[in-house]
């Protein structure tokens, strides 16, 4: 089978290592249960910040959101490397700005996810992936973006999002936790 994953808050726990990053940065404390209740993905709003100071703020902090100390969520490298193991595909599908994406991909290899030659996608729009994932044929694709979600309902694949508090209103089926997986793959089978 064909698998594909977005990362960033689907592979990785990139938000929340933001947020840490700009209680940091700010020199704030506010709590991880803001948090955990945000309804966007924009982690800015707890911070007292504007949208436009909270746009900068990403962007301005990219380089050291992207590539300190984000760690895989729980599973998540263990879970790709059996799938690989047991013979199935796997694809990266990732909207990151162009100029990160080598570094994105070295970062995958050195996180210890299976990473292919020709099987990362990155630097398109979020819109486009669609394309992507119709011309790969992929029997199942992974995102946490509800704008992305919403794109793939014709897509030919079975979307599964990841769990958080900004895609709770998005009526898909969910993973919660990448131990999930193998579970879903069984159930699917019957």
């Amino acid at each position: 089978m064909k698998f594909g994953f977005d990362i960033d808050d689907t592979l990785i726990n990139l938000r929340e290592h933001a947020f840490h990053l700009y209680n940091k940065k700010l020199q704030k404390a506010v709590p991880i249960e803001a948090y955990h209740s945000l309804t966007t993905l924009e982690i800015h709003e707890p911070f007292g910040l504007s949208d436009q100071e909270g746009s900068r703020m990403w962007h301005d902090s990219l380089e050291e959101i992207y590539y300190t100390d984000c760690s895989p969520f729980p599973h998540a490298v263990e879970v790709l490397n059996e799938l690989k193991l047991e013979g199935h595909e796997i694809y990266y599908i990732t909207s990151r700005p162009v100029e990160h994406c080598e570094r994105t991909r070295n970062w995958l290899v050195k996180a210890g996810f299976p990473v292919d030659e020709h099987s990362f996608y990155c630097g398109m729009k979020d819109s486009e992936k669609i394309n992507i994932i119709q011309d790969l044929g992929l029997d199942y694709y992974f995102d946490d973006k509800p704008a992305v979600l919403g794109t793939l309902m014709e897509s030919g694949s079975k979307v599964l999002m990841k769990n958080s508090s900004y895609n709770l209103h998005i009526q898909l089926p969910r993973i919660h936790c990448w131990s999930e997986l193998k579970k879903i793959l069984l159930e699917d089978k019957k």
